[in-house]
């Protein structure tokens, strides 16, 4: 699973991007490593890893990671290939989620592409662009419809349905995430059309390092701008987290977030926003070998979670031995949380929580 970061050019995309690729402003546990120039794979800071870690003392400890891809700056007329449009266009179109980077913050040395500060004309620009491309998508998509739906053909009629209601949207200026669609509409005509404007998108207010603890009259603006659209708003001064990278020291970096108000880098809190903003969530399987953090659809069922560590895990599940996240921390062990009878077996159907410690029991 992939989230794509977007913005205009010098809203402090690429700083982000480098901030997440620079393991000395996080825990240790924190690498990054990068598959091609501009995607990188970030690991999910997650103190329950670490406390497992703590009372397994495994061999090694395995973190849950997600694909960061930093996509080049967007301009006005990035759907008819202007700048870099189209490279943009196919590089969204890959990731499952948008981070939206909007400038928040004045600063007269960091030219600003329309002129001056405006998060909310910066948001609509891009938003635009995004909608004039789906629009494209529509249109075509379309043109092929209509001809079956006028044999008669009540699929194709029933397509024809939900492609005119997107269209529709799209020309008021409304994103496809924001359409209500019934759930079979979506699943046969919305999802597999990958439309762009359909992935879920968090805001990345990019502020000073003054307003990174509380926010600005700008981050005020944009979360009055997206109140409707059911979208998180991070606030983070990426400028500095770039300066806390440049430290070698973690007491150093420890202090300097103090001085700012902050009980953590904000890349951390972003790291973990946009798992959640992926819809994933983690279990753990915890042994001497290893503890390790496995990622997994939220509402994924026990053979599904099973299958993420192999696929005969799956085919061949019986059942899963589980024990909650608290439970194991309260009893310290495996063996004590048995003696106390919390530890569960859960059978085919079992939907898994977040933060179940599992153990599969499977036959091939």
């Amino acid at each position: 699973m992939k989230a794509g970061i977007v913005g205009l050019p010098n809203v402090g995309k690429s700083t982000l991007f480098n901030c997440l690729s620079n393991a000395k402003a996080q825990s240790a546990n924190f690498p990054f490593c990068t598959i091609e120039p501009n995607i990188g794979v970030v690991n999910v800071p997650d103190p329950r890893l670490e406390k497992l870690e703590e009372l397994v003392n495994p061999e090694r400890v395995m973190p849950a990671t997600v694909e960061i891809v930093d996509i080049a700056g967007l301009v006005k007329g990035a759907s008819k290939g202007e700048g870099l449009g189209n490279q943009f266009l196919a590089n969204i179109r890959e990731t499952d989620a948008i981070l939206h980077v909007l400038r928040c913050f004045d600063n007269d040395n960091i030219v600003h592409v329309d002129g001056n500060v405006n998060p909310i004309r910066d948001k609509e620009t891009i938003d635009m662009e995004l909608q004039l491309k789906d629009l494209e998508t529509v249109d075509k998509k379309l043109e092929k419809v209509k001809r079956a739906a006028k044999t008669g053909n009540k699929e194709a009629q029933k397509e024809e349905a939900t492609l005119l209601k997107i269209k529709t949207a799209l020309e008021a200026g409304v994103s496809v995430r924001a359409i209500e669609f019934e759930d079979d509409e979506f699943e046969e005509f919305v999802g597999p059309s990958q439309f762009i404007t359909a992935k879920p998108v968090m805001y990345v207010c990019n502020v000073d390092e003054g307003a990174a603890n509380s926010g600005n009259a700008y981050v005020d603006l944009v979360k009055e701008a997206v109140k409707d659209e059911n979208a998180e708003v991070l606030v983070l001064a990426v400028g500095t987290e770039a300066d806390i990278n440049e430290l070698d020291d973690f007491e150093e970096r420890k202090m300097f977030l103090q001085d700012i108000g902050l009980e953590e880098p904000g890349a951390s809190k972003l790291i973990r926003s946009a798992y959640k903003l992926l819809n994933q969530q983690t279990y753990f399987t915890a042994g001497v070998k290893e503890v390790r953090a496995w990622t997994i659809d939220i509402g994924a069922t026990g053979p599904q979670a099973a299958g993420v560590i192999h696929t005969d895990f799956e085919k061949g599940f019986i059942r899963a031995e589980v024990i909650g996240y608290d439970d194991f921390v309260t009893y310290g062990s495996e063996a004590k949380v048995k003696e106390a009878g919390k530890m569960r077996v859960e059978g085919k159907n079992y939907v898994v929580k977040d933060g179940d410690v599992m153990h599969f029991l499977f036959n091939v």
